[in-house]
């Protein structure tokens, strides 16, 4: 691009405008259209699908352009943020009028107003009502790192401080929009935006909070730290670059603590797929299967409730004793959810009228929403049997009444989303607002008299007085009544003519216009006063509004929670202080209502996991459900933790602080990381952090690898959690070889999945019972994928080749029982056997042979069964 001293005005405004767009595409307002040009033209139009054009010349070349209506320009606002782009808007801040006061060539006034951003959208068009819209700041100081999140949309703020390992699981846990960060921390978060600022420094964001909520300390809101300041000033100082001055909505916010909550870590949610599957969707999820909410507000309480379950025992008590009350009470509930499901969204129109974007149905929601909140209130108050929880949280629903009095006098009954047009004051709130209507309703009505006078008088039938927003009022008749009006001596006036109509104007016609455009002026205006008090209004309630807002989504999650219950005949979970899993008939939620909907009834299974059978070794076929068995139960766990039943005939659950799963592999290329490789990060990232109160599920250990490299680790593995994490653990594998360690493990048990073969056939029955499974019936698998007859026979003579050698190598792979037989059958061969074979016979103990010795000596006779044949 040319230097702007170069270009024409307008464009020389655009490219200054541009510079300070930092990146982002630039919404240039030209009347009713937005325009982009230059490279952001081309972007636009491969997202918008729209027509990428040209206007004039800039250094030589034509530049390209491409524009949106300004009253459509929602929608494709939405697309670009959901591509990846952030959006600059440039408003003409002054009237055409206005630049031509400041000379008949001025260009008129612009300025970016807003950049609009994925964690900083409030319109109604762009977010999705049923899913929260998070924007996270990370801070640091004195060596400690914090999280500030922000919801704008409805003012919900917290902090957490936090270990820097735990930034991924704490973001995960957020599911964030938006994340930003100083550079240099942002290089080392996946996906976050670079921000510098002094918002980050600790003292300034001390400062900063203090100014957005008016107070001289911050002790009432709590002791932060230096890293949660410098969190919350960055986010602070984001959000007023990204408004330009104009700040959100913040609640107080809330300090938490990862201790608060059910640890998660980012692999362990995308296995359990618990608010979207692995491909990101929120159809097949847990948070889908369970969801019976009725309002937005209630389905973004749901998402976070099972994103962060709870591991305080009474608190989880507590949100179970409202579920199990609405459970109880058919009728309540569903009274309950019939009027919570006509309720507007309160916190999302109070954070766009706090922004000022606004409009007069978001005050019409306020007034609805909050008026049948006093109604929901005064209901349930009347009930003696009120569980704790909705004790403390009714008061939240009362003291709207004055707010709500005066919206409802001053707002008509269904307000419009645009005000520019007014006629959203009802009718004898303001008088001279009436009478402002009565003037522009009476010369509406003179205008028609005059038309028919016009008529009589010109006697042109088809003479009309029409209106547009060039012209005003005027006079329109067919051209061939021109000359015969003109002739009239009524005073009509040329005005401007067009292809089979001309238009006139007279003396009569422009002082009623003139009446009507004043009062209907001045009505506007008096509308638009009168809005911006009633906003001010609703402001000064604006944190009691948004906790009746929390305390309507509670009451919806709690519903919804008794009512999926109630579907499914599930029971509320026991919580218990040992550390146990006691589940009888047990089903995975989400595979259940898939196969319901293939009329294929899900198979109940048991888990019963103590103190002195901890750990569940987990054998059987592909397919045959064991997956399955694993995920269910961790399933139970962030259920009843998040304060919801679980689908089983019962269950007893010692509480969980850490939920670990690595079920399923995939890798992770970005990185450079194999499956393979995945699967030992995860794997040791559970041995490092699971504790004695931990809950693991592990599937397939030491698969990606060879055989016997993976049996040692699998082996190895399964001891460690026994002997050092002492964990809970359901451990499923192929290695039949890992049976013998429930000889030496005294927590350890063992159990399969049953299958059977009929008539040369497998029939999977996804029962777990009791010790290992006979064998893995891989070929069985093998042929009900799909696999050719040809190939599964194939197969069959390989496999028996590879166990007629084993047999020829005194079973070194058939079982480590054989070891100490192999070298007592080898010995009398030993002088002559080479250096590196003698040896490893010579220690060969069969009194001290341990498991893992075992593995070891088959892994090194291995090696050497691959230079010579033994």
């Amino acid at each position: 691009m040319a230097d702007a001293p170069q270009a024409t005005p307008m464009m020389a405004q655009y490219l200054a405008l541009k510079a300070q767009a930092e990146g982002s595409l630039l919404f240039y307002r030209m009347g009713d259209f937005f325009e982009l040009f230059f490279d952001d033209a081309k972007a636009a139009v491969q997202t918008l699908d729209i027509a990428l054009t040209s206007r004039g010349e800039h250094d030589g070349e034509p530049i390209p352009m491409c524009g949106v209506p300004v009253h459509s320009a929602e929608g494709y606002l939405a697309r670009l943020i959901r591509a990846g782009h952030r959006v600059a808007i440039a408003e003409q801040t002054e009237t055409p009028a206005q630049a031509k006061a400041r000379g008949s060539k001025a260009l008129v006034g612009r300025a970016i107003v807003r950049f609009v951003t994925a964690g900083t959208l409030t319109e109604e068009a762009l977010l999705d009502s049923r899913r929260a819209n998070i924007l996270a700041a990370i801070g640091e100081a004195a060596g400690a790192v914090a999280i500030a999140a922000a919801d704008i949309s409805t003012g919900r703020l917290e902090v957490v401080t936090l270990d820097a390992g735990q930034i991924e699981s704490e973001l995960a846990r957020l599911g964030a929009s938006e994340v930003v960060a100083r550079p240099a921390m942002a290089q080392r978060i996946e996906g976050a935006v670079p921000f510098e600022s002094r918002g980050f420094d600790s003292a300034r964001g001390e400062a900063e909070m203090k100014r957005v909520f008016g107070v001289a300390t911050l002790d009432a809101f709590g002791d932060f730290s230096r890293a949660e300041l410098s969190a919350l000033g960055g986010l602070i100082a984001y959000l007023d670059h990204a408004g330009q001055g104009a700040l959100p909505f913040l609640a107080p916010p809330v300090r938490g603590g990862a201790a608060d909550r059910l640890a998660l870590d980012p692999a362990t949610r995308e296995s359990l797929e618990i608010t979207q599957t692995t491909s990101g969707a929120r159809a097949g999820s847990l948070l889908a299967c369970i969801d019976r909410t009725v309002t937005g507000a209630g389905a973004r309480q749901l998402a976070t409730d099972l994103s962060a379950p709870l591991v305080e025992r009474s608190a989880i008590e507590a949100r179970l004793d409202l579920v199990a009350w609405l459970h109880d009470d058919a009728p309540l509930r569903a009274e309950l959810r019939a009027k919570l499901r006509a309720l507007p969204d309160i916190g999302r129109a109070l954070g766009r009228l706090a922004i000022g974007r606004g409009s007069p149905r978001d005050l019409g929601a306020l007034r609805d929403g909050l008026d049948q909140a006093r109604t929901l209130r005064e209901t349930m108050g009347r009930r003696a049997d009120l569980p704790a929880l909705l004790e403390s949280l009714l008061p939240a629903l009362d003291g709207h009444g004055a707010l709500v009095d005066e919206l409802l006098r001053a707002l008509i009954p269904t307000p419009p989303t645009e005000a520019s047009s007014g006629g959203y004051i009802a009718e004898g709130y303001d008088a001279a607002l009436d009478d402002l209507r009565r003037t522009a309703s009476d010369g509406r009505r003179a205008v028609a008299a005059l038309e028919a006078r016009y008529r009589e008088e010109t006697g042109i039938a088809a003479l009309k007085i029409r209106h547009n927003g060039v012209l005003g009022y005027h006079v329109e008749v067919p051209a061939r009544h021109a000359d015969a009006l003109m002739a009239q001596e009524s005073g009509f006036t040329h005005r401007q003519t067009l292809a089979g109509v001309v238009r006139f104007n007279s003396i009569d016609l422009h002082e009623q216009a003139t009446r009507i455009g004043q009062a209907g002026a001045h009505a506007l205006a008096a509308e638009a006063a009168h809005l911006e008090e009633l906003t001010a209004l609703a402001l000064t309630r604006k944190d009691a509004i948004a906790r009746a807002a929390d305390v309507l989504a509670r009451l919806d999650v709690a519903a919804a929670l008794a009512e999926r219950a109630t579907e499914g005949g599930w029971c509320r979970p026991a919580l218990v202080e040992e550390p146990c899993l006691s589940i009888e008939g047990g089903r995975h939620p989400v595979v259940e209502e898939a196969l319901a909907k293939g009329g294929t009834p899900f198979v109940a299974n048991d888990c019963a996991l103590s103190p002195e059978d901890r750990l569940w070794l987990v054998t059987g076929p592909n397919m045959g459900g064991k997956s399955t068995f694993l995920r269910q139960n961790a399933l139970f766990v962030i259920l009843a933790q998040a304060g919801g039943f679980v689908p089983a005939k019962s269950a007893t659950l010692g509480l969980v602080d850490r939920l670990f799963s690595r079920v399923g592999a995939s890798d992770n290329l970005a990185r450079g990381r194999s499956t393979f490789m995945v699967e030992m990060v995860e794997t040791a990232a559970i041995l490092a952090q699971a504790t004695e109160r931990s809950f693991v599920i592990l599937d397939e250990v030491g698969r990606g690898t060879s055989t016997y490299d993976g049996l040692a680790i699998a082996w190895a593995v399964v001891e460690a959690i026994h002997e050092q994490n002492s964990c809970r653990c359901l451990f499923a594998t192929h290695y039949h070889e890992l049976t013998r360690l429930a000889e030496t493990l005294g927590a350890l048990s063992l159990h399969h999945v049953r299958a059977r073969e009929w008539k040369g056939e497998l029939v999977l029955l996804h029962e777990v019972g009791p010790g290992p499974a006979d064998r893995s019936y891989g070929l069985a698998v093998a042929r009900l994928a799909g696999l050719s007859p040809a190939v599964v026979a194939r197969a069959k003579a390989v496999l028996a080749k590879l166990e007629a050698g084993k047999a020829r190598t005194g079973g070194i792979a058939a079982g480590l029982d054989d070891l100490p037989l192999f070298a007592a059958t080898l010995a009398p061969q030993a002088e002559e056997a080479p250096d590196p074979l003698r040896a490893l016979l010579a220690d060969i103990d069969a009194d001290a042979l341990s498991p893992r010795d075992a593995l070891e000596t088959v892994y090194r006779l291995k090696q050497l069964a691959r230079a010579a044949t033994i």
